[in-house]
């Protein structure tokens, strides 16, 4: 575990991570109540991975028109047939693929699924805009306040 979080540390310090990290700060950041199972800590808690993937299959759908090749070859990790998504569709059915695996691993149902209803937008759209370490590394342009409110949004439910 420790050389693969190296290795995962090096590729991080290179390459930059992707939206779904500067999202998941403000995610786990303004958590009040939720703990996540198997963790036996006294305090609320939203494991950083947890909150990386609840945000994903959102991100995905606002960055495919940007790269809608690498969507398909992700989706193509979860066993879509590549030569059957057409661009348009990359993001959709990568989000789709990814939702049915979180939801297989019985991670929460989007934000909602953790505590969070529409009312917190404005302030998890506060709490991402200063993460321009990710959001300029956004494969599409960096996203405003309007597009971030549309991803937390479209986050609250995964299936």
């Amino acid at each position: 575990m420790l050389l693969a979080a190296t290795f995962a540390g090096i590729g991080f310090g290179n390459a930059g991570v992707h939206l779904c990290h500067g999202l998941s700060y403000p995610i786990s950041g303004l958590n009040k109540n939720y703990k996540h199972p198997g963790y036996n800590v006294e305090h609320s808690i939203i494991p950083h991975g947890v909150s990386v993937a609840l945000a994903a299959p959102s991100v995905f759908r606002f960055t495919s028109n940007a790269c809608p090749d690498r969507h398909i070859d992700a989706a193509a990790a979860f066993g879509v047939d590549p030569a059957r998504v057409k661009d348009s569709m990359a993001g959709e059915v990568l989000a789709e693929k990814l939702t049915r695996f979180l939801e297989d691993l019985g991670l929460p149902n989007g934000l909602s699924g953790i505590g969070y209803d529409t009312s917190y937008i404005p302030d998890l759209v506060e709490g991402a805009l200063p993460q321009h370490r990710v959001t300029k590394l956004a494969p599409t342009r960096e996203p405003a306040r309007e597009q971030l409110a549309s991803i937390f949004e479209n986050a609250m439910k995964l299936y």
